[in-house]
């Protein structure tokens, strides 16, 4: 077995964060009813995750129901558009890709999101393959997101390390025959490269 030579990065939790947290970033709209208002079109933005519909519509319909006149394209602007990029997490994943390890995205996002993050963010030219939950048609933590992802990338999954702050998406990447760890910004990245150095990925070149 040749080992892991490409490492499967989650978004948010481990590239990027939203400042303060989906909570704080609602409150100018929602004040105490935030939680409330985001549980409610996380599930409505279920199906989106996986390339069904689209969520602009639906949360539309929602701020409307929770008495917001904001428009929704100013209301998603300033909240779902509301990253932090965490550079440390970059330099990481250069540092991965100048030592000859592929490097790729594994995220579950509605389609505006991931083309803001493709975009505006630049993941597309960071990344050797991206994988959009809304562009595979299926949602992590199914293992399948998992099957599918090594598909594109086009290597047996046994080559493949997968870094997520959540633990139901890292038993999905296992179950699918992936190496994988639990990780998030909060750990800090001295925390990281132990991880990565338990599968031999150990980057050459400075981080």
């Amino acid at each position: 077995m040749a080992g892991v030579r490409h490492v499967l990065f989650d978004a948010d939790g481990v590239l990027q964060e939203i400042p303060g947290g989906w909570y704080a970033a609602m409150e100018p709209y929602l004040g105490e009813r935030s939680r409330e208002f985001l549980h409610q079109t996380w599930k409505d933005e279920l199906p989106m995750l996986a390339g069904r519909g689209d969520y602009m519509p639906a949360l539309a319909a929602t701020l409307a129901e929770f008495s917001v006149s904001t428009p929704v394209e100013d209301v998603y602007r300033d909240v779902w558009h509301r990253i932090d990029v965490m550079h440390e997490s970059l330099a990481l994943v250069r540092a991965l890709r100048l030592s000859g390890y592929g490097v790729h995205l594994g995220t579950n996002q509605e389609r505006h999101r991931a083309s803001y993050m493709r975009s505006v963010l630049g993941y597309d030219r960071l990344f050797d393959v991206s994988c959009y939950s809304c562009d595979l048609g299926i949602a992590k933590p199914a293992p399948a997101f998992f099957v599918e992802a090594a598909r594109r990338i086009g290597v047996d999954s046994a080559s493949i390390l997968f870094i997520d702050d959540n633990e139901k998406n890292i038993a999905g990447a296992r179950i699918a025959g992936l190496a994988a760890e639990q990780w998030n910004i909060t750990q800090g990245h001295d925390t990281l490269l132990p991880l990565l150095a338990r599968h031999e990925v150990v980057p050459d070149h400075p981080v």
